[in-house]
């Protein structure tokens, strides 16, 4: 397994943020939510990120990965002749090398621990 930054890219892959809430998100319809657009994330003044879903809002804090994590996807296999000493490998019986290429480092997560609450505008009053 090799794993490299981008051929051609920046010297550092870019940095990504992950999304933590707590609890379940549905959709009305029971699709699934890939590629669907969730929220607006925001951040105040004071760096405080705010996730406005629908008619909710949900206030969270941002904090550092212990650890950090890797995005990375798999690249084209490259063929290669196999040598009776390299059958220890555990490469060498598919006779190909695995490339895996970074795409992000993730070292911080938003993290959302309180319920969304409502968001009421104008309630119109009855005449």
């Amino acid at each position: 397994m090799i794993v490299r930054a981008e051929a051609g890219g920046p010297a550092a892959p870019p940095s990504w943020a992950l999304i933590e809430l707590q609890g379940d998100l549905e959709s009305r319809s029971g699709s699934s939510l890939a590629g669907q657009l969730i929220g607006d994330l925001h951040f105040t003044r004071q760096g405080a990120p705010v996730l406005i879903v629908g008619h909710h809002i949900l206030w969270g804090k941002v904090a550092t990965l212990e650890k950090p994590l890797l995005v990375m996807e798999k690249g084209e296999a490259a063929t290669r002749e196999i040598s009776v000493d390299a059958m220890e490998t555990e490469d060498a019986g598919a006779g190909a090398e695995c490339r895996y290429h970074v795409r992000a480092v993730v070292r911080k997560k938003i993290l959302f621990r309180s319920r969304p609450k409502p968001i009421i505008a104008n309630v119109p009053k009855k005449l």
